[in-house]
């Protein structure tokens, strides 16, 4: 995956609060066994931690930036996105919006940007306060993605994903999957309490899969609404096998088996790494987002 060089990046669209302190109180999750069990639980979960009991009861706001913010000064072009890591995201997350942005447009409506939230070892927002072993997260509350980059060396080590910028890339744009679904008004759905491979829960996520998809398809075509071109200058089929590969990481037979010995398909809240592969594949192979109904 490579960048234009001479783009310029959109840091707005991130806000960077890593090293800040949070306000408002502690998490109740910590690191060891609990955090590894609110990893399995939270992991692309697309909601708020107050959904996994992780709450810290506070009304507090969000964690307000540090300052200066790093990316802001550091994330200037493509140039900077090809070579260091949190430039890469912000580059990510500038193309998604800009694919949705132009999609809702396309379709008669109105997309409303969601920043992504930069942040380690805690973080307090809208839907609570939540630790960095819930894995990335999408809040309703605030619209906001939120993301501990060192949650990607763990997709790597301990999910066995192949890793590379394009799995990264993934899990970015699965959790605008979520923003999607929310102004949409779908998101909601998984909200029913059921678990299960046939649960709305697992639905909403496979959809959200599927949206990611989407916005691989058209990455390289979709125009960088500064500079008329796209930010995105080369996306492969090695890239793609990398988000498949990091998809199936992630899929809840292949979690349970590594850290329970066994599958139960009852529990499910994300659909099997078959299932989350098929989907992403079937928005990435058509690129329109009507073929990504996974509630038929």
């Amino acid at each position: 995956m490579q960048f234009d060089d001479d783009a310029d990046l959109d840091t707005s669209e991130v806000q960077d609060v890593r090293g800040s302190r949070i306000p408002g109180g502690r998490a109740t999750v910590g690191g060891g066994l609990a955090g590894l069990i609110a990893l399995l639980l939270g992991l692309f979960f697309g909601v708020g931690p107050d959904n996994l009991g992780l709450s810290s009861g506070s009304d507090s706001p969000a964690a307000t930036a540090s300052s200066p913010a790093q990316v802001q000064s550091s994330c200037r072009t493509g140039q900077d996105a090809n070579t260091k890591e949190d430039c890469r995201i912000v580059a990510v997350v500038n193309s998604v919006q800009d694919f949705w942005a132009q999609e809702f447009r396309r379709r008669g409506g109105t997309y409303t940007r969601s920043p992504t939230v930069f942040f380690s070892g805690q973080v307090a927002t809208a839907c609570g306060t939540a630790t960095s072993a819930v894995g990335p997260f999408y809040c309703p509350g605030d619209r906001k993605v939120y993301l501990d980059l060192g949650f990607f060396d763990e997709l790597r080590t301990k999910f066995g994903s192949s890793g590379g910028p394009f799995a990264q890339a993934y899990v970015v744009a699965h959790e605008y999957g979520h923003h999607v679904q929310d102004l949409m008004g779908t998101l909601g759905r998984a909200q029913d309490g059921r678990t299960g491979a046939n649960s709305n829960a697992v639905r909403v996520e496979l959809q959200a899969d599927c949206y990611a998809g989407v916005w691989a398809h058209h990455a390289t075509t979709t125009k960088d609404e500064s500079t008329g071109r796209p930010l995105i200058t080369s996306l492969t089929e090695a890239d793609i096998r990398d988000g498949l590969d990091a998809a199936a990481a992630v899929g809840d037979d292949r979690i349970q088996e590594r850290f329970q010995g066994r599958v139960t398909p009852e529990t499910w809240t994300h659909g099997s790494a078959a299932q989350r592969q098929q989907w992403f594949y079937e928005g990435y192979r058509t690129g329109d987002m009507a073929r990504c109904n996974t509630f038929r």
